[in-house]
């Protein structure tokens, strides 16, 4: 039986999302996966347009960027695993969305607690370097590291990941990816 909720937490290019995808697809279950990245610039379009190729045809993928929790009680995905990459870029359209970020965790979460599929959640860890020296990113830094720990409190299994390699934050590391 996979996990009721799984969290993959790492740095940036860590390839967190690359053993996300992985566990999701060794479940052997229909693929889901709930994208939260905007394409604002022509960077952003190519990632996205490249995740999208290297995922190939089998994940049936919603564009959720603001609402996840809606995506999450909406959708009629017994039977199949969901893959919410990234919780990062959702935090940040929040944040520059001016949404009040308590108020939207608490609704993501209450949606994972009611989804009748087990979720893997892909974020950054992003309190490992420096002080940021502007209010903006600061903000988003504690707010992500809140984000972080609400999650993990709730997960059944969190993963960190750093170059590449999995270990076992919460849980059991799965056989997949060991």
């Amino acid at each position: 039986m996979f996990p009721a909720l799984t969290l993959v937490l790492g740095g940036a290019a860590s390839g967190k999302s690359d053993l996300a995808e992985k566990l999701c697809v060794s479940s052997d279950l229909p693929l889901v996966y709930l994208a939260t990245a905007q394409a604002h610039d022509e960077e952003m379009r190519t990632k996205i347009a490249r995740h999208r190729t290297d995922r190939g045809t089998n994940w049936q993928t919603i564009e959720a960027p603001l609402h996840v929790n809606e995506a999450l009680l909406e959708l009629e995905a017994p039977g199949s695993i969901i893959l919410l990459d990234c919780a990062t870029m959702w935090l940040s359209n929040h944040l520059l969305a001016e949404s009040d970020l308590l108020n939207e965790q608490q609704k993501l979460l209450e949606a994972l607690e009611s989804c009748s599929a087990p979720v893997v959640i892909v974020s950054n860890e992003v309190g490992l370097s420096i002080v940021p020296d502007n209010a903006l990113a600061r903000a988003f830094r504690n707010a992500q590291g809140g984000l972080n720990r609400a999650l993990a409190a709730q997960a059944d299994c969190v993963i960190g990941v750093m170059a590449g390699l999995p270990f076992a934050l919460k849980g059991a590391l799965p056989e997949a990816l060991k």
